[in-house]
């Protein structure tokens, strides 16, 4: 097909597909002039990923540029796979930004409460992870940023938090290793990582909304939300 014609297909733009091509997010067509290239359906299921990963998932173009290498790097392990889409949805700060092992240990170490409790946590649950899982980092600024605000009672959810994400965690292994197909692995690895970082925190608000109306009812004479209902059109 032509890139007018993958642009019909993904309903995406000309001037963005060849944004694509020049950032390396999508590979290019096979040429059959100086001027024209044709293209495939890989080219629609990358295009598709591509947009996911930015649109829905929040991803940086930079950040989608590496995975789209990690994709195409059949050589890499599942496991740093994994790192590169974790890398992709966490937020860089400072030093945390740096990809050396030594400068993330010691960001999320230095000294800070957060730091110290993230370690004993992942001690206590017995989670062996190398010391640059932006991970570490990440939630141990949360935890010290909670005793900035005065809030240091919401250290409390600390274990509850952890032993929902063993179970998020082992419901996406277990998606993983459902699939025989390497390439399908990888796939899973980075779609069910980015976007379903997506889909948590969707959910996670839907689950609040419903536990805040058990635990501290509405108002008298305050419309109640309803269950919701499948549409029967669908």
């Amino acid at each position: 097909m032509r890139m007018s014609e993958l642009s019909a297909a993904t309903g995406v733009t000309v001037p963005t597909l060849k944004f694509y091509l020049r950032e390396q997010l999508l590979h290019a067509g096979e040429r059959t002039s100086p001027n024209q290239a044709r293209y495939d359906e890989t080219h629609v299921e990358r295009v598709r990923l591509v947009r996911a990963l930015i649109d829905v998932g929040d991803v940086s173009v930079a950040r989608a540029r590496d995975i789209v290498a990690a994709l195409e790097d059949d050589a890499m392990p599942l496991s740093s796979v994994f790192g590169v889409a974790q890398r992709a949805v966490t937020p860089p700060a400072g030093a945390l930004s740096d990809p050396t092992e030594e400068a993330a240990f010691t960001a999320f170490t230095a000294g800070t409460p957060g730091g110290r409790l993230i370690l004993d946590l992942c001690r206590r649950r017995g989670w062996s992870v190398h010391s640059n899982n932006p991970g570490l980092a990440q939630a141990a600024r949360v935890l010290d940023t909670y005793s900035a605000l005065g809030h240091d009672r919401l250290h409390a959810v600390l274990d509850d938090y952890a032993e929902a994400a063993d179970r998020v965690a082992g419901a996406d292994l277990a998606a993983v290793a459902s699939v025989p197909d390497r390439d399908e692995m990888t796939n899973v690895v980075i779609v069910g990582t980015v976007l379903g970082d997506a889909l948590l925190a969707g959910l996670r608000r839907i689950a609040q909304e419903a536990e805040s109306f058990r635990r501290f009812p509405l108002p008298a004479g305050t419309p109640a939300p309803t269950l919701l209902e499948t549409d029967p059109s669908c």
